[in-house]
């Protein structure tokens, strides 16, 4: 029962919120965001003695074959709690914030993590596209409602984009279903399947571009740096930090295990599309004066490599991709909540404007610092040690793909040191002159991304014994 209360706390929460409004609306989704995280950290020790006592499994629409199946291994148990640590950060950073139609918009996010929650813990079919689909659409009325100037059409994009690849997987999952014996949405009667390789061929084009289009990967990004920089930034948080784990999910959950040959047929192509991304992103991110544009590129450069890595389908690529998930989220809504933080007291967001914040915020600028170079995966860090596994699992797969891909590690210090130099170092202007440090709440939230990056930088083993079992599995039955 853990598993389906991760999911309905946050799910009836969230429709409770919708009818509050002002002060009671933020402490209620705290509170819920809070005791979400309870839940998850129990749900975790929970998986290291009775791993089976997390599955819980009903009858859903018996007609269709179809049941309300959770349960979790140890990529799920990691992602619900990135998730679960997530969202209380979010609403602490942004807790002295005041949004219009505050009920409206708290219930929103609190019904989006529902809906992360529930795919991340999906093993029927047809229950996990109902909880993708959950997922986006509060996103969608999120960013269109408190976005910014082009938000309307900028979130039109977004959701054409992404529901243009959910109905393409739905269009997969609905062919699978009809060659399951008896008619089934399970993942165990999925990935038992022995479709033909022609069939794998063409339906592993349907999966891929709507998990492509989630990451994003090229060229299916265009979406994301608009609607990141359009978006709310806690709306941002959600989108870069969690959400686009669900396509990496989704490819190690379903695409492989259930279309081994059309991945082997098809894997390199993958790696190819990914590596171009790798690259293109990093130099677009060169060119950023806009802050939340240069960590949108940022973003798609390391969803690229993680992209590429799960592609190279070795052991040590597979637990960096799923070490990696967790620690980006993690390293990915710091940036965000200071990019907050930075554009809520300048009422900017171009780097030209800024400089010589170190001099009147000194907490934040040594907050920025870590987290870039936790970004930039510089050793002892916590983005360090999966940036390791997937290069090294990628070498084993291709030495040159490993050594285009490389190139991004040089990038990205270019535009992350570029940044740095520009917003917080240099002459304070007018503008930054009056510039406040962090607030109590907002030290607490950075605090605690600070607290995890270095703690998982010096000792990453309990997440590499989280995810070793999944990334076993996932390889073992892999490409046969």
């Amino acid at each position: 029962m853990l598993t389906v209360l991760l999911i309905l706390l946050p799910l009836i929460t969230g429709l409770i919120t919708f009818g509050t409004k002002g002060a009671s609306a933020k402490v209620l989704s705290l509170l819920s965001s809070l005791a979400t995280l309870v839940i998850a950290v129990i749900a975790w020790l929970k998986f290291k003695t009775a791993p089976d006592a997390l599955q819980f499994t009903v009858d859903w629409i018996p007609q269709l074959g179809t049941q309300f199946n959770v349960g979790l291994d140890g990529m799920g148990v990691m992602l619900i709690l990135l998730t679960a640590i997530s969202f209380p950060l979010i609403f602490i950073t942004i807790f002295s914030r005041n949004y219009e139609r505050s009920g409206a918009f708290y219930g929103l996010m609190l019904l989006s993590q529902a809906g992360l929650i529930g795919v991340f813990t999906a093993y029927d079919a047809l229950l996990f596209y109902m909880f993708w689909e959950l997922a986006l659409i509060p996103v969608y009325f999120l960013c269109s409602m408190w976005g910014g100037e082009r938000a309307v059409p900028v979130t039109f994009k977004f959701f054409v984009y992404t529901f243009a690849g959910s109905l393409l997987m739905l269009v997969g999952i609905i062919y699978i279903y009809s060659q399951t014996p008896g008619g089934s949405f399970s993942w165990t009667t999925f990935t038992s399947m022995q479709l033909s390789s022609t069939e794998q061929s063409w339906l592993f084009w349907l999966f891929f571009v709507a998990f492509a289009i989630k990451m994003p990967v090229f060229p299916f990004h265009t979406w994301q740096p608009d609607t990141y920089e359009q978006s709310p930034t806690p709306v941002t948080m959600v989108l870069s930090g969690i959400m686009v784990k669900m396509g990496l999910f989704a490819v190690v959950r379903w695409l492989l295990p259930v279309l081994p040959k059309g991945a082997y047929m098809w894997q390199e192509a993958a790696i190819v599309l990914s590596v171009i991304g790798i690259i293109y992103a990093s130099c677009i991110a060169i060119m950023q004066s806009d802050i939340k544009r240069l960590i949108a590129y940022s973003s798609i450069a390391h969803i690229g490599l993680m992209s590429a890595a799960i592609f190279a389908n070795n052991e040590q690529s597979m637990q960096g991709v799923m070490v990696q998930m967790f620690n980006h989220g993690i390293n990915i809504i710091g940036l965000w909540m200071l990019v907050e933080v930075i554009q809520n007291r300048l009422n900017t967001k171009n780097m030209n404007e800024m400089g010589g914040i170190a001099t009147h915020a000194p907490k934040l600028a040594i907050a920025l610092v870590i987290v870039s170079f936790a970004n930039i995966a510089l050793p002892l860090t916590n983005g360090f040690i999966g940036e390791f596994l997937m290069f090294s699992g990628l070498f084993q797969y291709n030495p040159w793909f490993a050594a285009v891909a490389g190139v991004a590690v040089i990038l990205s210090a270019v535009y992350m040191l570029r940044m740095l130099q520009k917003v917080i170092f240099g002459e304070a202007n007018a503008q930054t002159a009056s510039m406040r440090d962090l607030k109590a709440g907002e030290i607490l939230a950075i605090g605690v991304v600070v607290a995890v990056i270095f703690i998982l930088g010096f000792y990453p083993k309990p997440l590499l014994e989280l995810v070793n079992s999944t990334s076993l599995l996932v390889n073992a039955i892999n490409f046969k």
